[in-house]
């Protein structure tokens, strides 16, 4: 009886993830469907969910109705340069504040930790003089330079560099690592994990990026895919094509996909082991 109880719970269990899993992924199949119809066939009613026949114009119309390619490797550019960035500052940050001993070092995290309660839109304002003082706008370096700071990815590294054990790096010292070789040859190998959590996060949040890419760029250009998208559908058209537009975010989500699959791994191993031991 037990164990028929148990595999009831298992079953509804099952369902309720695989009902979850279906209602997150029913935009992004609507929106790749779309993506292949007409506007006729999008507006049509009854609705049709499978379209017939396939139209896949929508996707050479849109490269030569806006600078596909160029938005596509401008957000490369930024979120590549952001996440490696982030990457760096980060886990060296965490590595300094989970390992060594330094005045202020607790108010300083602190202080770090507080910036995360901020919310981002506060912060523009002042970040876009700062660009127009430093002659940035419209630059590679007013997308990129304020990404590279963040009190969330110092959290992260520094709580999961907390739980290495401190014998493998009194190993490294034994052998004559200074404290720079033990954090490239000892601990950053087995924070792999905690990287590519951050990593995944930082280049999803960049990449998807809309707000501050409007704000610092004039020009097509330096626009990002975002941006890009925001013009397709803009208010300088007559009437909006989303059949194009549905096919540039479906090329928009490709990368996201992409980054996370390949980091799905150490990503839930992150996810499970960070910021669990003080």
């Amino acid at each position: 009886m037990g164990l028929k109880r148990i595999n009831i719970i298992k079953i509804i269990s099952y369902s309720l993830l695989m009902a979850g899993a279906f209602s997150m992924l029913t935009p992004f199949i609507w929106m790749l469907i779309t993506s292949m119809m007409t506007q006729k066939q999008i507006f049509s009613y009854p609705p049709e969910f499978i379209p017939d026949p396939l139209y896949i114009k929508n996707y050479p119309d849109v490269v030569k109705s806006i600078p596909v390619a160029t938005y596509f490797f401008n957000s490369t550019v930024v979120a590549v340069l952001t996440t490696l960035g982030q990457l760096i500052i980060s886990s060296m940050a965490g590595y300094a504040f989970a390992r060594f001993e330094f005045k202020y070092r607790e108010p300083l995290f602190l202080i770090f930790l507080a910036t995360t309660m901020v919310p981002p839109q506060v912060n523009i304002v002042p970040l876009f003089f700062i660009m127009r003082e430093l002659y940035w706008i419209d630059t590679y370096q007013a997308l990129i330079v304020p990404g590279l700071f963040g009190g969330f990815g110092i959290f992260l590294m520094r709580q999961w560099f907390k739980t290495l054990p401190v014998e493998l790096e009194d190993a490294a010292k034994i052998d004559g690592c200074n404290p720079l070789q033990t954090y490239f040859r000892v601990a950053l190998p087995l924070a792999l994990p905690a990287l590519a959590t951050l990593g995944i996060f930082t280049f999803i949040l960049t990449w998807n990026s809309f707000m501050w890419p409007l704000i610092v760029t004039n020009s097509d250009n330096m626009r990002t895919l975002p941006v890009g998208l925001a013009i397709l559908k803009g208010s300088f058209r007559e009437t909006t094509e989303w059949g194009q537009l549905m096919a540039c975010a479906v090329i928009s989500v490709i990368p996201v996909i992409g980054v996370f699959l390949m980091g799905q791994k150490y990503f839930i191993k992150g996810i499970m082991l960070g910021g669990i031991k003080e």
